[in-house]
């Protein structure tokens, strides 16, 4: 069934998968810092407290490239619900007990269902936006996101009054959205979109990566970047005796800065071109992580350098969608959210390993040393693309796959 068939409101649709990413940003930005903390507290090492944060990014991957086929048998509504579900839970699970290995396999379970939530909002919208309104959809989807996440860190402050408050508001909330999703009605990806049986499976993952590599390493970044902020920096900071009331004031004010800047950014990379603005927002980067390196006794310039982290890093994610939207032919969209979400895990996997071992190792400025030297490897990798050349390949692709 396309989206023009259905009797759902493109309105009400459009506004309740934003809702659902949102809840999709808030779980995974609750459990970061909440269960870093508890970690530390119990006396974890930093470097083991990082390799439990990396289970959900596991269980991304390796829901990833299993992912398509339910969506084009049942639907986006069942995919998404048994995502929701599954979220909620998980998390009602975790203050039942707390083990180490009890944990990593919730946060698997949690980044399964996070992932179902992920891709069949993110094809979802995608398909159902024109191409004149694609890129706008996308900024309010990776606004969402970032609201949600950010909103999330600030359940740490619940710990104070009871250890099972964050994880009860997250799964009421995650509940609520949910019951919205009740009075959509479902719909399947458009039939232009079947690719499995028409490319094979291995060949859709090759052409996607040919065409458009280095539009997946935004998503690669945004999740390094994410993931060792919200997971590792907590950490850092009781390491470094950082009062954690400043860290809690710290992640919320990275991410309002990239909400401030989702939609602006969006509409300059139409303007200007994605490559050309992802560039520029690498190499900003790599000097505001050596200005908190340098300023990090000023909790004040901290707080303004975190605040420009957000705005100018916020948005990788979804400019990284616009651009796969840009350069690939609409049979490859759905494998090309895949390939991003992939990435994405594989960045947020690696986050907290490295961020947690370079705190036992290296200690002092580690993790700002770690962000802006991974801003300058994707930065230097971006000057072997190139784009038009791609562009020219993806309408051979388009016409050989029989668009």
């Amino acid at each position: 069934m396309s989206a023009h068939g259905s009797a759902n409101s493109p309105t009400y649709r459009f506004w309740v998968l934003v809702m659902l990413i949102l809840v999709a940003g808030f779980v995974q930005g609750m459990l970061l810092p909440v269960l870093s903390v508890l970690l530390e507290e119990a006396g974890v090492p930093s470097a083991i407290n990082g390799l439990n944060a990396t289970a959900l990014y596991i269980g991304i991957l390796l829901t990833s490239p299993f992912i398509e086929h339910p969506v084009r048998r049942f639907g986006y509504k069942p995919v998404i619900t048994i995502g929701v579900i599954t979220a909620i839970v998980t998390v009602l699970l975790f203050p039942v007990w707390q083990a180490f290995w009890f944990w990593f396999v919730l946060r698997m379970l949690i980044g399964m269902g996070d992932n179902l939530i992920h891709f069949a909002t993110q094809v979802w919208i995608t398909s159902t936006s024109s191409i004149e309104q694609r890129g706008r959809s996308l900024a309010i989807y990776g606004l969402s996101f970032g609201l949600g996440f950010g909103v999330g860190p600030l359940m740490t402050r619940l710990l104070e009054v009871n250890e099972v408050l964050p994880f009860l508001v997250t799964a009421s909330f995650s509940f609520l959205v949910w019951l919205l999703l009740l009075k959509l009605r479902n719909e399947w990806p458009t039939n232009d979109e079947r690719t499995e049986e028409e490319a094979g499976f291995f060949s859709r993952y090759k052409a996607v990566w040919k065409l458009a590599w280095f539009a997946l390493l935004p998503g690669f970044i945004f999740g390094y970047l994410e993931s060792t902020i919200h997971g590792s920096y907590p950490v850092y900071a009781m390491r470094m005796d950082i009062s954690l009331h400043w860290v809690t004031l710290f992640l919320p004010t990275f991410v309002i800065g990239s909400l401030i800047t989702q939609l602006p950014l969006g509409i300059l990379s139409d303007r200007y071109g994605r490559k050309r603005m992802l560039m520029l927002l690498f190499s900003s980067g790599i000097f505001v992580f050596a200005g908190m390196y340098t300023f990090e006794q000023s909790m004040l310039g901290l707080f303004v350098l975190f605040a420009l982290a957000g705005m100018l890093l916020g948005s990788l994610y979804s400019l990284g969608l616009m651009y796969l939207a840009d350069l690939l032919p609409p049979r490859l969209l759905p494998t090309g959210n895949v390939m991003i979400a992939v990435s994405f895990s594989l960045g947020s996997m690696l986050g907290p390993v490295v961020g947690g071992t370079l705190i036992e190792e290296v200690g002092e400025g580690s993790l700002y040393l770690s962000l802006g030297a991974m801003l300058f490897l994707i930065w230097t990798l971006g000057l072997f693309f190139r784009p038009d050349q791609h562009n020219n390949t993806a309408e051979k692709q388009d016409e050989f796959m029989g668009a």
